[in-house]
């Protein structure tokens, strides 16, 4: 079964990120009122930010507001506004070890590189600029869950990928995340290959409870699963 695409997760998996994604989300609502730990929000990594945050005000808002739309809409506005900031600013954001020359060694191999994410568009256009992939022709796609009707854990963020790159097949594509909601994405999906990164979001204890092909610590790992 040849390999034809490869679609990566970024923050946790081919980003660096320090709990800096949780800190935004748990300031975000705290910022509305709504107290949430660090645990809360990594439990959420991965799946669209509006999702998340529904289930976050659903697990731990008392109050006697209801949880409407608008109020969602309201703290994913703030979340958007402290993430750009944190990409655009932060003297941490970078990726992580190795992921360029993975990319351009699996391009070498005439491979599609495409990122998806739990992101939207804004969140995801302000971290690709300061990462310079798209400059240096280290990717051919990026999806965004603002583009698809269905985050993670559904398969849409793959198949728009597939679609843009131009992949018939699942079977021939790999999904690699750090979250269950990655490895969920990619066994909906279909995909040949699903592999968990270890070292972001989710433990190696936490991903072996999701169907999965290979676990891995970083993404050079990859070029010797291919």
């Amino acid at each position: 079964m040849a390999i034809e695409l490869v679609v990566f997760d970024l923050a946790g998996t081919t980003v660096k990120d320090n709990k800096d994604v949780h800190r935004v989300l748990q300031q975000a609502l705290a910022a509305e009122g709504v107290e949430i730990s660090i645990d809360d929000a990594n439990d959420v990594m991965g799946i669209p930010k509006p999702v998340a945050i529904r289930q976050l005000l659903e697990k731990r808002y008392a109050g006697p507001l209801s949880i409407s739309d608008a109020w969602i809409d309201r703290i994913h506005e703030i979340f958007v506004e402290g993430m750009i900031r944190f990409y655009e600013t932060d003297a941490s954001v970078g990726e992580k070890p190795g992921v360029s020359e993975t990319f351009k060694k699996l391009k070498e191999r005439k491979l599609k590189v495409a990122v998806d994410t739990g992101f939207d568009r804004k969140i995801t256009n302000a971290l690709l600029a300061r990462l310079g992939w798209n400059e240096r022709g280290l990717i051919d796609a990026s999806v965004t869950s603002d583009e698809v009707p269905r985050g993670r854990p559904y398969p849409d963020l793959v198949f728009k990928a597939m679609e843009l790159t131009g992949v018939m097949a699942a079977a021939h594509v790999a999904k690699v995340g750090d979250t269950a909601s990655d490895m969920q994405e990619g066994i909906a999906a279909g995909c040949g290959w699903v592999i968990g990164v270890t070292t972001g979001a989710f433990t190696r204890q936490q991903l072996l409870k999701e169907k999965h092909t290979h676990l891995v610590e970083n993404v050079a790992e990859l070029l010797d699963i291919f």
